[in-house]
């Protein structure tokens, strides 16, 4: 399993400026891995990308071994009058269900599955609408932003588990927390600012799974790099 990209470049339609310039960088195996950067320099742009949700771009994304690639992002909405629960019921493929519970437990959304959709808090939102992705047959999940608005203690519960139970997929995880994204993920692709003349880099991060004894120090060097590649 490979995610490759060679020389990609990506203008906006209504803009001469491109956001994406001469992007080369390559993940391999299954894991969870991250997409670092201020706001605003590419990182979304380049999970639509890959998903082939945007055209226009010259270069190659090369997908080895990854035949279904999802999309999720923090502002992707339910209808509002949507019950959860049935909702997820609906979209669970057969021999899935022990899955779909489990999910629901580690999620902390037992409460909320009588609820509309409308009703529910932005977290509880987006924890939901990420539990309809992990459920469906994919090789490659991009997480935009998919646990905006959870605390972090949960996140983290979230994120190991995942790693836990979907061993022999990869992840892109698109996140602003420099911690998150230092201890949790394995290749961290760093956008640099364009101002500051910087390209993207790949940091290894620590990839810490359930367990694991944070290491303070060897953690403060990983988000010094990473902040160093910015």
């Amino acid at each position: 399993m490979r995610l490759e990209c060679y020389n990609l470049n990506y203008t906006y339609p209504d803009s001469e400026v491109p956001v994406i310039r001469d992007l080369s960088f390559s993940m391999e195996t299954p894991g969870f891995n991250a997409v670092f950067g201020p706001s605003g320099v590419g990182k979304t742009s380049l999970a639509k990308l890959i998903a082939g949700m945007e055209p226009g771009f010259s270069g190659k994304i090369i997908t080895t071994g990854i035949d279904t690639i999802l999309y999720s992002y923090n502002l992707e909405r339910l209808p509002g009058w949507s019950g959860t629960g049935n909702h997820l019921d609906k979209v669970t493929p057969d021999g899935k269900q022990q899955l779909k519970d489990r999910l629901i437990s580690i999620f902390e959304l037992k409460n909320i599955l009588e609820s509309r959709f409308s009703k529910l808090s932005m977290g509880q939102q987006n924890r939901i609408n990420l539990v309809r992705y992990l459920l469906q047959d994919f090789d490659l999940l991009i997480m935009d932003e998919s646990l905006a608005n959870v605390d972090e203690k949960l996140r983290e519960t979230i994120i190991l588990s995942i790693k836990d139970l979907f061993p022999a997929k990869m992840f892109l995880y698109i996140s602003h927390n420099l911690m998150e994204v230092s201890g949790l993920c394995r290749d961290v692709l760093v956008f640099g600012k364009p101002s500051g003349n910087k390209g993207c880099s790949i940091i290894g991060g620590r990839d810490y799974t359930k367990g694991y004894q944070p290491d303070k120090e060897t953690l403060d060097r990983t988000m010094l790099e990473i902040m160093n590649a910015i």
